[in-house]
Formats: structure tokens, sequence, C-alpha cells
């Protein structure tokens, strides 16, 4: 009896030992795989399904999960390529690809070591095209050697699931010398646009200082001509002021009616004041020299005539 009860003890711990064991087994057996990630799946050494985000659940012994692949953009610094340019220098390139799995089983089963064979790739990628272009075109033309590199790559990399979404030149590193004579250049060239810039300065200073004197000579010559035309105006209208009395006098003198006597005085204030010692010569009119005599005559006469009391 007391085997029995021992044997069955021992059957007893065995059946809880293999359950915990069959559910370890089975909670092993579920996978969850994360966002942005994917697994490729084996089953007896092939190829089985890839799976996605979500909880799956992997056969004992059967299935494996052979490789694990994140979905997320991914970013490579590769280390600087020796290249040479078309005029024979000599330079140092490194580039930066950003490039994403499209593909989880040819990125699993498309190449060995994709990272590595993206890496040769661009750095002889980078040496074709680097050397159909000279140095000077190689420094102002980043852009189309990006462009070039990641269409070739982009290419060659879909047979192994992968998108390459950009390629950076990151730097590139001339020698030594190149890097003088380059720092020299634009030394030279910065001197050069500082004098360019101090030429025109000077021009533009002078520019305007002639403006200005032109200016105000232009406004000298207005002022002058302005007095000039003010003094015209104020010597016409005295002028015209003098003619409008003369004529007024005329006019009254005419409207009074005078006789000879009044004409014959005014003909003598006339002569006097254009005898008035300005003149050498001059010329009397016959009617005024026979007034003249008429009262040269009448003054003898009442002299004469004049009884002596």
């Amino acid at each position: 009896m007391n085997d029995f009860v021992m044997d069955f003890g021992f059957g007893m711990i065995a059946l809880v030992v293999l359950a915990i064991v069959v559910i370890a087994l089975l909670i092993s057996c579920i996978k969850i795989v994360p966002q942005a990630n994917a697994y490729v799946v084996e089953r007896l050494g092939a190829y089985h399904a890839t799976w996605s985000t979500g909880m799956h659940f992997k056969v004992p012994f059967i299935d494996r999960i052979a490789k694990k692949v994140s979905l997320k953009e991914q970013v490579i610094d590769f280390p600087p390529q020796p290249v040479i340019t078309k005029d024979n220098v000599t330079m140092q390139i490194d580039t930066v690809i950003y490039f994403q799995i499209t593909d989880s089983k040819l990125y699993a089963y498309g190449v060995e070591r994709p990272l590595s064979a993206i890496e040769n790739l661009s750095a002889t990628t980078l040496r074709n095209i680097i050397g159909d272009m000279e140095l000077d075109h190689t420094l102002t033309s980043r852009d189309i050697i990006n462009s070039k590199i990641r269409v070739i790559l982009d290419e060659a990399t879909d047979a192994w699931g992968i998108k390459v979404n950009r390629v950076e030149l990151k730097n590139i590193i001339p020698p030594k010398e190149i890097q003088d004579s380059m720092e020299k250049q634009m030394k030279a060239e910065r001197e050069r646009r500082a004098k360019i810039l101090d030429a025109e300065g000077e021009k533009r200073s002078a520019i305007l200082i002639a403006e200005g004197q032109k200016e105000s000579a232009v406004l000298r010559a207005e002022a002058v001509r302005e007095t000039k035309i003010r003094e015209a105006q104020g010597e016409a209208e005295a002028i015209l002021s003098v003619q409008r009395a003369l004529a007024d006098s005329l006019k009254l003198l005419n409207e009074s009616n005078p006789n000879e006597a009044v004409l014959a005085l005014k003909s003598l204030e006339a002569f006097e004041k254009a005898a008035d010692g300005k003149a050498t010569k001059i010329i009397i009119p016959s009617n005024i020299q026979g007034m003249a005599g008429l009262a040269t005559s009448l003054k003898e006469f009442f002299t004469t005539d004049t009884p002596v009391q």
C-alpha cells in the first residue's frame, strides 16, 4: 500500500512538472511583433511567413524566427572614401545614406550582410561619379552627386528589399596643399570684393557731391534769374506808373482846355529840363524860339514904356 502511494505521488509530481513545461513551452511560442517591425519565420529551414505587428504563435520545434527586421528609416554614416577627380586630385569623401526596408523577405535572403553591400556599392559609385568631374565642379555640385548616387543605389538595392531615400555628402576633404591654395584664392577674392565695394562707395560719394554742386548752382542761377525778373518787373511797373502819371497829367491838362500861354510855358519847362547842363548841343524847335522872342519883346516893352515916378 505504501509503495502504491509513493508511486502515485511521484506520478503526480511528474505530471505537474510536465504540465508546467508544456505551459512554459506554449507561452514561449507566443510572439508579439512590435510596431514598425517584422519577423521572418522559417518552417523546417524554409521560408514560411513574414509576421507583421501583432501577436503570433510559433509551432514548437518546427518554426523558427530567422530574422527580426526594423521597418523604420535608418541612417548609415560611412567613413571617408578616397576618390580621384578627373584632374587627378585625390581627396576624401564620406557619405550618409538614409534607407528603409520595404521587403523583409528580400532583405533576409537577398544579400549577405546588406549594410556592408550598401557601403561597398556607394564607394564604387562615388568613385565613378567623381572620376568624371573636376575638382572645382565637385566642390560646387553636391546636389548633383547626391542625386546620382541615390538613383544608382536605389536601383541596385531593389533586389535586396531596400529603398534608398536620400544620400548626402557629409564632408569633402581635399589635400592640404589644395586647401591652402583655396584659402589664398578666397582671401584674394574677398580683398577684390572689398576694393570693388570701396571703389563703388567713392564713386557714389563723388556722384552725390557732383549732384549736390549741380543742384546748388542751379538754385543759385534760379535765384539770380528770379532776382533779375523781379527787378525788371519793378522797373517796368515804375516806368508804367510814370507813364500813367504823365498820361493822367496830359489828360487833365487837355480836359482843362489850356490857352496858348500855358502851352508855351509847358514848352519852356520841357526845354529847361532838356537843357539842364547834361547836353553839349541843344536843338531848339522853331516854335519855342518864336515864343522865347515874344517873351523877350514883351519884357522890353513893359520895361521901356513904364513911366518914371
